[in-house]
């Protein structure tokens, strides 16, 4: 599982450390990891150009000994210095020591560098770049790849916000623990590829943000016992669907069925549009309480404007899923009085909807919104979107790492419905059954569209889960 840790608990960790280590060991561990990233980009450090975007403080000091490690190795190294005056004095000593030297015209040497180091904000950094800043920012990814020192410079560590102009690097060589904002949009996006370099932190148990990886949901997945049943695998109701949206019902009763559900429960009027793809279905006319039993309920897509079932759904003592039309009739009073799990899953709209907010907003602090939703709801959001986001009331928000742009397709988000309520009704808690949902419908994804990137459908992603399954217990 890759984990990530906010700022205050990686310089706490920090200080415990230096505490008993000899002066600068930690920087020079940062600085060795930073520099044996930048050699393998480069391929060849003897007669490259780097160019270091040096700041003040410790982030540029690293910047500046991971640059005099590459000049004694052959490379032509400048460093272009932000704030001459509170640049770190050891780092420079350093890089003059082994042949870099500062650079006097720092435009001609971005134009001639194979590779820039951005030095220039560390992870205590607040709000975009400064101009200076920004300019040479643009102008370095203009020249050549760019590697961020900790995190992109200008973007914000702890949430993944960023405010005005920051760097868009092509890698990130971060150091001790990953930093949310690594993890989650807008600032992934700027990060490019993650490199962890471990300089010996002690961290908690517990981290802030989690990223699920194939061992966690191959041990998360629920398999048949000998002795089960189709009722015992887990049987999840379906109120979706209308007389103008009849596909959701579908598409939700798809995710459920290839998402490992025994069986599927379906309520609504799709039901004729339900059997024909799926006769293995069992229907019912309605309401949902005369259905029969469930261990979950998915309700929600392409509802309309039927809102009784909801009320149904909501006094039964199972756990539930809302999605779509389903979220527009919620309050936070009648998810609050539930005795049993709910899982909310909306998309930035619908969040910001149900928040009072601005979409906008909601796109800008994905973090913070789905914090406020689970603690407003006391339920489990699984917040859609281009980093998919799990949160409950308490404990670490889930990152989902398998999603795709290709996703933001009709209909996709009723097959993630379904499969995540076929493992609510398994047996899993809420929080693991959006991650382990969000996870395999992204796999499921990237195997729809191939190798060539070709654009899916919302039941190409359905008839691709259980080859997600076999993906990740393989």
């Amino acid at each position: 599982m890759r984990t990530a840790y906010s700022v205050s608990t990686v310089r706490a960790a920090e200080q415990e450390l230096m505490a008993r280590l000899p002066e600068g060991t930690l920087m020079q561990r940062a600085a060795a990891g930073l520099a044996a990233a930048c050699a393998e980009l480069l391929g060849r450090v003897y007669g490259s150009r780097v160019v270091l975007l040096v700041g003040s403080g410790d982030n540029g000091g690293d910047a500046l000994y991971a640059g005099a490690r590459l000049a004694r190795r052959g490379a032509g190294v400048a460093a272009v210095l932000l704030s001459p005056e509170r640049v770190h004095q050891g780092g420079l000593a350093a890089l003059r020591r082994a042949g870099g030297r500062v650079s006097a015209d720092a435009p001609r040497d971005l134009a001639w560098a194979d590779l820039v180091v951005d030095g220039i904000v560390g992870i205590g950094g607040r709000g975009g770049l400064r101009p200076e800043a920004a300019e040479l920012a643009r102008a370095a990814r203009e020249s050549a790849p760019v590697v961020a020192v900790d995190l992109p410079s200008g973007v914000d560590a702890d949430s993944g916000e960023v405010h005005g102009e920051a760097v868009r690097a092509d890698a990130t060589v971060t150091f001790g623990a990953y930093k949310p904002g690594l993890l989650i949009d807008p600032a992934r996006e700027r990060a490019g590829a993650l490199r962890l370099v471990d300089i010996g932190l002690t961290l908690p148990e517990e981290a802030d943000i989690e990223a699920l990886q194939h061992a966690d949901v191959a041990e998360l997945l629920p398999y048949p016992a000998p002795e089960s049943d189709k009722y015992r695998r887990g049987v999840v109701g379906v109120v979706a669907g209308s007389a103008r949206y009849p596909g959701a019902a579908v598409l939700a009763v798809a995710g459920a069925l290839r998402g490992g559900a025994g069986a599927v429960r379906y309520v609504g009027p799709a039901a004729d549009a339900v059997l024909a793809r799926f006769p293995e279905t069992l229907v019912h006319a309605g309401p949902p309480d005369k259905a029969g039993r469930v261990q979950s309920w998915v309700i929600g897509p392409g509802l309309g404007e039927e809102s009784d079932a909801l009320e149904d759904v909501l006094a039964s003592d199972v756990p539930v899923l809302v999605d779509a039309d389903g979220l527009r009739f919620l309050t936070p009073e009648r998810v609050r009085a539930r005795s049993a799990a709910t899982l909310l899953t909306p998309h930035a709209g619908e969040a910001a909807a149900l928040l009072g907010r601005g979409r906008e907003e909601v796109e800008a602090a994905r973090l913070e919104c789905v914090r406020e939703l689970a603690r407003r709801y006391a339920a489990t959001v699984l917040l859609k979107g281009s980093t998919t986001l799990v949160a409950a009331e308490s404990g670490p928000v889930r990152v989902n790492p398998t999603g795709t742009g290709w996703l933001a397709t009709a209909g996709s988000g009723d097959v993630l419905s379904g499969v995540t309520g076929s493992l609510l009704a398994a047996g899993l808690p809420a929080r693991d059954a959006g991650s382990v949902g969000a996870y395999l419908h992204g796999l499921a994804a990237r195997r729809a569209t191939g190798p060539d990137g070709a654009p899916i459908i919302a039941t190409e992603v359905a008839g691709h889960l259980p080859a997600a399954w076999r993906d990740v217990t393989a």
